[in-house]
C-alpha cells in the first residue's frame, strides 16, 4: 500500500519561501506521478503542480507558475513543492498525491490514486 506523508509547511512572511517534501512510505512510487493540490476550508481542492514519473514534464496551475517549482528526489520515491515569493493568497491546506499512470503529470483530481494527509501553509501579510 502507499502511504504519503506531507512535512515542510508552517507559518512565512509575504515575499517568503517554503519547500514542502512528500514521501512515501510502504509501496514504492518512483514509476508514479505525483501532484501538489491545495485546499481552503469551505473551497474545493485546487490543483498547483504536477510532475510525470522521470521528472521529464510538468504542469503548473498559472496561479503558482514562476513561484513554485515540483521536483522529485533522487531516488523518486519522494517529491518536493518549491515554494517562493510566496502570498497569503497561498495559505491552504496543501496535499501531495500520488498518480499510477506515471506518464501525465495530471491537473485532475479525481486521477489520482493515492493522497496524504495534507500540510497547513500560512502566509501572513
Amino acid at each position: 500500500q502507499v502511504l504519503l506523508e506531507e512535512s515542510g509547511g508552517g507559518l512565512v512572511q509575504a515575499g517568503g519561501s517554503l519547500r514542502l517534501s512528500c514521501a512515501s512510505t510502504g509501496y514504492s512510487v518512483h514509476m508514479y506521478g505525483m501532484g501538489w493540490f491545495r485546499q481552503v476550508l469551505g473551497k474545493e481542492r485546487e490543483f498547483a503542480a504536477a510532475i510525470n514519473w522521470s521528472g521529464s514534464s510538468t504542469n503548473y496551475a498559472d496561479s503558482v507558475k514562476g513561484r513554485f517549482a515540483i521536483s522529485r528526489g533522487y531516488v523518486k520515491n519522494t517529491a518536493y513543492l518549491q515554494m517562493n515569493s510566496l502570498k497569503p493568497e497561498d495559505t491552504a491546506v496543501y496535499y501531495c498525491a500520488a498518480d499510477r499512470q506515471g506518464e501525465r503529470p495530471t491537473v485532475v483530481a479525481g486521477w489520482y490514486d493515492y493522497w496524504g494527509q495534507g500540510t497547513q501553509v500560512t502566509v501572513s501579510s
